[in-house]
């Protein structure tokens, strides 16, 4: 925990722009979530005592999923897969899209309590933002109609967002980020990834987030989604306390 506070106090600035990347995306999910109860008539709280709690064991929940990451055949070492937006989809699906979003900093916040960050929170920071894009699309589409087509449509948008979206951000921001933070010329992570993956053309952060970073995130996507529509119906009742 101690060595937390010293991360934070040495990266104040960029821990300040995280803080404000939440708040925006918690405030377009909250907007959303409000325009979708309008539209359907309904008028109750955005946060009550139960949808608290339950945000709480989701990302718990969420948090250990995160711990137990692996990495995948295809990608370089430091790119692991893991199944924490499972618990968070099936938990803004039942209360909401700036559920799903408080879902997401919670995991994250919990992970560095207990983990620490090891990349002076880029990676949690990319963890926290890549999982919004698939989080937030599918929950806010389902929000507006819940019926089963609805959560098939949310799910297949939610997956494809987080592939471009993860694609994108990956070789715009991410990976030029952690050249700079180990003093790695670009070149050298990119031969990472030639070096186990033969689809990818050497030298080239295209190639090397197609090829690496995007199935990646459409097997992520994909397998919360399909584990999702096969126990969301029958848990539903229990997580929203109906009998």
């Amino acid at each position: 925990m101690n060595k937390l506070f010293t991360d934070v106090a040495k990266n104040a600035a960029y821990v300040l722009s995280f803080f404000a990347i939440i708040a925006a995306l918690f405030i377009v999910a909250l907007l959303l979530e409000k325009a979708a109860q309008k539209k359907n008539g309904i008028k109750e709280p955005v946060f009550g005592v139960r949808k608290i709690a339950m945000i709480g064991m989701f990302s718990a929940i969420a948090m250990i999923l995160h711990l137990f990451d692996f990495p995948l055949p295809f990608a370089p070492g430091f790119y692991k897969l893991d199944f924490s937006e499972l618990p968070i989809l099936v938990g803004a699906f039942a209360f909401g899209p700036s559920a799903g979003v408080m879902m997401e900093f919670v995991k994250i916040l919990l992970k560095l309590c207990i983990k620490g960050t090891s990349t002076a929170f880029v990676g949690d920071l990319a963890n926290f933002v890549i999982g919004c894009s698939f989080i937030l699309p599918a929950s806010v589409i389902y929000t507006f109609r819940k019926n089963k087509k609805s959560a098939i449509i949310g799910c297949v948008c939610g997956t494809l967002c987080m592939t471009v979206f993860g694609t994108a951000f990956n070789a715009i921001y991410l990976l030029p980020a952690f050249s700079k933070l180990y003093h790695l010329p670009l070149e050298d992570i990119l031969a990472m990834g030639s070096a186990v993956n033969p689809l990818m053309t050497e030298g080239s952060i295209v190639s090397f987030v197609a090829a690496c970073v995007a199935p990646m995130n459409l097997i992520k996507g994909t397998a919360a989604s399909l584990v999702t529509m096969l126990i969301y119906k029958p848990l539903s009742p229990v997580i929203k306390g109906h009998k």
